[in-house]
C-alpha cells in the first residue's frame, strides 16, 4: 500500500486546492492503482511535531513519509511519483509474519 499523507490546516486556501488536486490525481488513476493509494490527511492545528516540522511549508504532501512537494502541488508530477510509488510496491515482496 503506498500512502499519501497531506498535512494543512483549516481554512486555507492552498490545502484546499492541494486536497482538490489529489482527489482529482487519484480518481484518474486506473482503478487497481488507485485501489493501493491510501490517502490520510492531518492538520498542523492538531499536532504540535507537525506544527514544528511544516508550520511555513503547508500544504505538504508526504510519499509513504518522504516530503513530495510543499506549497504548490502539480497534479502532473503527482501522477507521475504515485505511479511510480504503486509500481514500487507492488515489486515489493511482502514481508513474513510469524
Amino acid at each position: 500500500m503506498t500512502t499519501l499523507t497531506l498535512i494543512g490546516k483549516p481554512d486555507c486556501h492552498l490545502c484546499d486546492v492541494a486536497s482538490e488536486i489529489v482527489d482529482a490525481v487519484v480518481a484518474d488513476l486506473p482503478d487497481a492503482a488507485a485501489e493501493r493509494i491510501e490517502i490520510v490527511e492531518a492538520s498542523i492545528t492538531d499536532d504540535p511535531a507537525l506544527y514544528e516540522l511544516w508550520w511555513e511549508k503547508i500544504p505538504v504532501v508526504l510519499i509513504d513519509g518522504e516530503l513530495h512537494a510543499h506549497w504548490r502541488v502539480s497534479a502532473d508530477r503527482l501522477r507521475e511519483a504515485l505511479e511510480a510509488a504503486v509500481v514500487r510496491d507492488a515489486e515489493t515482496p511482502a514481508k513474513e509474519t510469524r
